[in-house]
């Protein structure tokens, strides 16, 4: 029986009990009374023990709820710890691709300087071979459009050359060798 429900009787009791004129003493029943009180002894323990039951499983939710928390914390810092962590990853790896980019552009710069340098002497010294070819082939002519003299001609000097080419040149000499 719910305790609450005894009080409630023993109060109804004594409001139905009679009042001894000009004193605060009511009479009640006393057999009923008694009963009451012996239910109120078997019910308090039961009363405790519920309220025993309701404690401990609100300690037990609570204990779950608190373990819950803290599991949802920990998942929280992981994940935050993660996020820290790619975010560094992810900072390194633009450090090194920009490095990686830098390097690249000057070795591109370096590559470029030293094929238009290699460009720019493959080409003087093909102007020197051609220039000297050049010189032959006009002193070829001018020997050809020169009228004989009497004389001698002096020797046609040709500058000396840079590089050596693997184009032979030769020129008329005398007609003796032929």
């Amino acid at each position: 029986m719910d305790i609450q429900h005894l009080v409630d009787r023993l109060e109804d009791l004594i409001d139905e009990g009679r009042h001894i004129f000009g004193t605060k003493l009511t009479m009640i029943d006393e057999e009923r009374a008694l009963e009451i009180i012996d239910q109120m002894r078997i019910s308090i323990p039961e009363e405790i023990e519920k309220a025993a039951r309701v404690l401990a499983q609100r300690d037990r939710v609570l204990a779950q709820a608190n373990e819950e928390a803290a599991r949802i914390v920990q998942v929280a810092r992981e994940k935050g710890d993660q996020l820290v962590d790619r975010e560094a990853m992810v900072q390194v790896a633009q450090s090194r691709a920009a490095n990686v980019i830098e390097l690249a552009r000057q070795e591109a710069e370096q590559i470029t300087r030293e094929a238009d340098n290699y460009v720019l002497d493959t080409l003087a010294r093909l102007e020197q071979q051609l220039n000297r070819a050049l010189t032959v082939v006009r002193n070829g002519i001018n020997e050809v459009n020169t009228p004989p003299q009497t004389q001698q001609a002096p020797p046609v000097q040709f500058p000396a050359p840079v590089i050596r080419t693997p184009v032979e040149v030769s020129a008329r000499s005398s007609d003796n060798e032929q």
